[in-house]
């Protein structure tokens, strides 16, 4: 009578482990990239079609292998990288477990050429579906050169959890563009049906890269990070202070060239930035940390996207150091700068006549006063003579408004007013959000939405995976006020936007709507709860830096505040306002009737 446990066929075993390897198309490709990588390629061209799941094929110049060695690296466990256990704890390469190559093999028609600059032919073997091998020998230029077709064709079932065509595509075009950054001495380009993506020459820097693939206007966006401590390298490029997203979609994190998620080196990126971006934003970065193969363990994770460091908080300290230190230079230098323009000498002496010119503020500024604003109008007035008053909130009646009597301000950005029921303090920012976000809310709910063109329409840059999900909710946002075309591959042109924006930078709310798509903070499909998102993200984004001045101002603001329809709280649910009673001041004051003089001074004579 046989057992209960049996050895699993090869094919099966493959199969298995291909399950952990290839998750899905991008990751056949990470694989083929980094063994490129570690051939010592100076130029890698990537090919794919229909989201890599009908054919991939990469290409390089790298040293290639011998017959001998082509045939057993399509064996499990077949690998030059490493030779005893010991090796694995100071792991310099980016392949090093041998299981890439049969894993993909497994599951696709996988053919392998390859050639040595000193052997005067290559190697060919063909292996459909985990199958026998089949060898022979062919003529090509030195180098390396996997292609691997209809993937998963052997595994329907897996097939059926991929995304479509062009997400798969999009993730494709992320993860080549993060290996590219990493390894600027190298030649990529990349083709995807047939069309060239990018194609980006040998370049003298990170910097040079970031701008060919991601464009010139990302690069404006960042400084140069270099520091050096405890034999820990921390380079790359981060984002200037105030440079900030709604999302942790640009921390991108490497160790040792190799990208990763670590939450260790997204909390030291967070923690630097502080001081320096408001609540609910997050860097944009390009981190690169060196340290020695033996100090960090990536043999973690089957897709090596996860690494452990041994000492983690020696880790956390440089990386924070460096990047507080340039942050803190950066800061200084712009703030330098600005002083400099601020205080340059006007000459008056040959025109007393002209007046000193002024400096345009900045987007970091304070927007204008308040008044100038409020009294925009977004949508025609609805007379309030037509409303019912069922309120009984003493806060929202007319005759309420014109008796809050202004006193005076707390910390710049708290109005304390006087009513006949108490004290009241006024948070300038979140009455400036229900404002907004009321205004707003009401011109979205008719049919067709007011919008003003732009004079010079910007131009917007996405990733390949905003850009994609952009190109299938070009309808929402043009349901919102949005007219946005298609100018080129990744390239969107912003020619109208709504006539409640103010902003004269719509691309960043743009980009922060479609990163609440993407995390399902946004369902464009519910009507309702999408339009009073969009207003919510708007009145938060449009009173980002207001500021009141004077006491008209406050006047104005109270006033406005109090013909919403619902004045207590803020588009997030913040109060804003809280008002203490007379009897609570009262009762804490201690002021219930006369006061004697002798009250508390008896005995002490």
């Amino acid at each position: 009578m046989p057992g209960k446990i049996v050895r699993l066929p090869d094919s099966v075993a493959n199969q298995i482990a291909a399950g952990e390897v290839v998750e899905r198309p991008v990751a056949v490709i990470k694989e083929l990239v980094e063994n490129a990588l570690d051939a010592e390629s100076q130029s890698i061209e990537i090919q794919f079609e229909k989201g890599g799941k009908s054919l991939i094929r990469v290409l390089d110049d790298g040293v290639g292998m011998s017959r001998d060695d082509s045939i057993l690296a399509m064996q499990r466990h077949a690998t030059s990288k490493i030779r005893e256990v010991q090796d694995i704890l100071r792991i310099s390469s980016f392949g090093f477990r041998g299981e890439a190559l049969p894993s993909i093999a497994s599951v696709s028609k996988f053919t392998l050429r390859t050639r040595q600059k000193s052997s005067s032919e290559g190697t060919e073997i063909r292996i459909l579906g985990g199958g026998k091998p089949d060898i022979a020998s062919c003529g090509m230029s030195p180098g390396t050169e996997v292609t691997v077709a209809n993937l998963f064709h052997s595994v329907p079932a897996r097939r059926k959890f991929m995304k479509t065509d062009r997400t798969e595509a999009a993730h494709i075009l992320q993860m080549c563009r993060l290996l590219a950054i990493a390894h600027p001495e190298v030649a990529f380009s990349l083709i995807e049906d047939g069309h060239e993506v990018f194609r980006s020459p040998i370049c003298a820097d990170r910097r040079e890269r970031v701008r060919e693939i991601f464009g010139k206007r990302r690069v404006e966006d960042l400084i140069s990070l270099e520091f050096e401590r405890d034999r820990i390298v921390v380079s790359g490029l981060i984002g200037r202070p105030g440079v900030g997203r709604s999302t942790r979609a640009e921390m991108i994190t490497y160790v040792n060239n190799r990208p990763v998620d670590s939450r260790l080196l997204n909390y030291a990126l967070i923690e630097s930035y502080h001081r320096y971006l408001p609540r609910g934003r997050y860097p944009v970065a390009f981190l690169f940390v060196d340290i020695p193969s033996g100090d960090v363990d990536v043999n973690v994770h089957p897709t090596k996207r996860e690494v452990r460091f041994r000492a983690e908080s020696v880790i956390r300290s440089v990386v924070m150091t460096g990047l507080t230190e340039r942050l803190a230079d950066a800061s200084s230098k712009a703030l330098l700068k600005f002083e400099k323009v601020e205080s340059k000498p006007v000459d008056r002496s040959e025109e007393p006549s002209i007046p000193a010119p002024s400096v345009l503020p900045s987007r970091s500024e304070p927007r204008k006063p308040f008044p100038e604003i409020i009294e925009k109008p977004y949508v025609p007035p609805v007379s309030r003579i037509t409303k019912p008053v069922e309120k009984q909130t003493p806060v929202a009646s007319s005759e309420k408004v014109s008796i809050w009597q202004f006193c005076g301000v707390f910390r710049e950005k708290v109005g304390i007013f006087e009513s006949p029921d108490g004290l009241i303090l006024l948070n300038a920012r979140a009455a400036r959000e229900r404002i907004l976000f009321e205004r707003i809310e009401k011109s979205l709910q008719g049919e067709s939405i007011p919008q003003q063109p732009m004079l010079i329409p910007p131009m917007l840059e996405l990733s390949p995976l905003q850009a994609s999900l952009l190109t299938d909710q070009l309808s929402f946002f043009e349901r919102v006020g949005f007219e946005i075309e298609s100018f080129g591959r990744h390239l969107f042109r912003i020619r109208s936007i709504p006539a409640w924006m103010q902003s004269e930078q719509p691309e960043p709310f743009v980009e922060e709507l479609l990163q609440k798509i993407n995390n399902r903070g946004l369902r464009p499909g519910d009507t309702h709860p999408a339009r009073t998102m969009v207003a919510r993200l708007a009145a938060i984004s449009e009173a980002r830096g207001f500021s009141v001045r004077d006491r008209n101002d406050w006047e104005t603001l109270a006033k406005s505040l109090l013909n919403c329809d619902n004045p207590l709280l803020d588009g997030r649910g913040r109060p804003t306002f809280v008002e203490m009673r007379n009897a609570e001041l009262t009762r804490k004051l201690m002021l219930d009737g006369p006061i004697k003089e002798s009250d508390g001074l008896d005995g002490l004579g």
